[in-house]
């Protein structure tokens, strides 16, 4: 695999607590566990990682303890940072209340991550064979969408982008997110992502109007479906609904993240989409079987879980998933 995944994103401090329900207002619950993870795009990143491809982070990271947690994660994991550290602030972090429906409440306060400016990012050299990916959550902050959006736009013509407009699309002023839109060549949203962007309509009306009036310049749509896995329509007109896998889910933080950043590396290994979503899908599913947000697979276990899926029938292409992605 030649080239890099350079991810201009946010990363930061995961404080996870599992309950059996989330607390009425006023009242107090007890968590079963707690946890401190690395999260935010590096679940994106480690999935990537793991599935063979070279990544690098183009972000920023803090000063503090938090960036310092940051930073071995990161080396733990290959991650090579490319700017350095913010000299006033830390990471953000996040709280993260994971359910015993293995469902996942957030509430997060940002920090350095949330300031990017194009100095900030002059350490970031693009090369031949590259990929990008950007983030949401980068453009909802004032302190950076606007540098990100004339960094975007001014990234090498063949240099594919990869955006993910996350749960806060909503907060990205329209200006900067069709800018975004326009140098995209690969869209992975979920349907409420979608809907907020092309307005209502089922899936497959949603990944045409994506491409045909938000992104024009894209060779793909991706939707993301939940359990029901994901819906790919490229620009030559093809789409698919790519169903996802059966299992038994324990928790579905990072499930989207891991969806994204196994589909890049097997886009970046030359897989057609249709079957880079597939793969993706396997992976997510596996990843909905472990704790914590950066819980995805290898190239291997992936590889594994397909031959098997193919062989037995059992947690097979046409059946609906638990993974939420």
């Amino acid at each position: 695999m030649s080239g890099r995944l350079v991810h201009i994103g946010s990363a930061v401090v995961d404080y996870v607590y599992r309950i059996d329900a989330l607390p009425a207002p006023g009242t107090e619950k007890t968590a079963s566990s707690f946890a401190q993870v690395a999260g935010g795009g590096f679940n994106m990143m480690v999935a990537a990682g793991r599935t063979g491809m070279k990544v690098a982070f183009g972000g920023q990271l803090g000063s503090g303890p938090n960036g310092d947690f940051l930073r071995a994660a990161f080396a733990a994991e290959g991650i090579e940072t490319l700017t350095p550290p913010s000299p006033v602030m830390d990471s953000g972090n996040c709280v993260a209340m994971i359910s015993s429906d293995a469902e996942r409440t957030f509430v997060s306060w940002p920090g350095a991550e949330s300031v990017l400016s194009l100095d900030t990012m002059a350490p970031v050299a693009i090369a031949p064979g590259d990929w990008v990916f950007a983030s949401g959550y980068m453009l909802s902050y004032p302190g950076s969408r606007d540098a990100l959006a004339d960094w975007i736009e001014a990234l090498p013509a063949g240099t594919p982008l990869v955006f993910d407009p996350t749960p806060v699309v909503a907060d990205i002023p329209r200006p900067i997110l069709w800018r975004v839109l326009a140098r995209t060549t690969w869209l992975s949203c979920n349907m409420t992502e979608a809907a907020e962007i092309a307005g209502q309509g089922d899936i497959e009306a949603l990944a045409a109007r994506l491409l045909e009036v938000h992104c024009p310049n894209a060779d793909a749509a991706v939707i993301r479906a939940g359990a029901k896995g994901c819906h790919v329509r490229l620009a030559d007109g093809s789409a698919r609904t790519i169903f996802g896998f059966k299992v038994a889910a324990v928790d579905t933080n990072g499930a989207g993240d891991t969806h994204i950043g196994a589909f890049v590396s097997a886009l970046a290994r030359n897989v057609h989409p249709f079957e880079a979503a597939r793969y993706a899908n396997a992976a997510a599913a596996i990843s909905v079987t472990r704790h914590g947000g950066s819980s995805a697979p290898s190239d291997r276990e992936i590889q594994t879980f397909l031959s098997q899926a193919t062989a037995t029938g059992g947690p097979g292409q046409n059946r609906k998933a638990n993974q939420t992605a």
